[in-house]
């Protein structure tokens, strides 16, 4: 019996501690960076070139405009990428912020979670820098309870696009 309310406390204890991520951890930020040997306009037009998305995300299986506005703020996308097991996901994305050469900010919407991506471009010496600003945000309580603990791998996918896109912009 004794060992019984032992391994109850373990458990209840866990859960406490599982259930309180949620409430402790409201967002998850994290910041990816890649510097590419290319000039800025060049990086920024193919970054934002909707039809070259797939080279440096291949998770990516369609992007579909609903609503493209003439000065890109505001536009929305549908886009469906492929998960680890090959099961398809449908976004939806906001152009929340387009400031040509400068920024972009993305929305993302799906069914589990939000998340922001805030892109700068910066040039110096020859080399423009991409920083991707992101913030996550679960759209239920059980999954900001998850999300942290997810921090570290979707921050590497997200790095993992960005040379990505290096490779892919370089190349050319």
């Amino acid at each position: 019996m004794k060992r019984i309310k032992i391994i109850l406390g373990i458990i209840i204890a866990f859960a406490v501690i599982f259930l309180s991520t949620g409430l402790i951890f409201k967002e998850t930020a994290y910041t990816t960076r890649v510097e590419v040997h290319k000039p800025l306009a060049e990086v920024f037009s193919v970054f934002n070139d909707s039809s070259k998305i797939n080279n440096w995300i291949p998770e990516l299986k369609s992007i579909e405009p609903i609503d493209v506005k003439p000065e890109k703020t505001g536009s929305t996308y549908k886009m469906v990428v492929s998960d680890p097991k090959g099961q398809e996901i449908t976004l939806r994305e906001k152009v929340m912020a387009f400031v040509p050469n400068e920024k972009v900010t993305l929305f993302f919407n799906t069914d589990v979670m939000f998340k922001k991506d805030d892109y700068t471009f910066d040039f110096s010496n020859g080399v423009t820098t991409i920083t991707n600003n992101s913030i996550c945000r679960g759209n239920s309580y059980l999954f900001s309870c998850v999300l942290p603990y997810f921090k570290s791998k979707i921050k590497e996918q997200d790095q993992e696009h960005l040379n990505n896109f290096k490779s892919f912009i370089e190349k050319n």
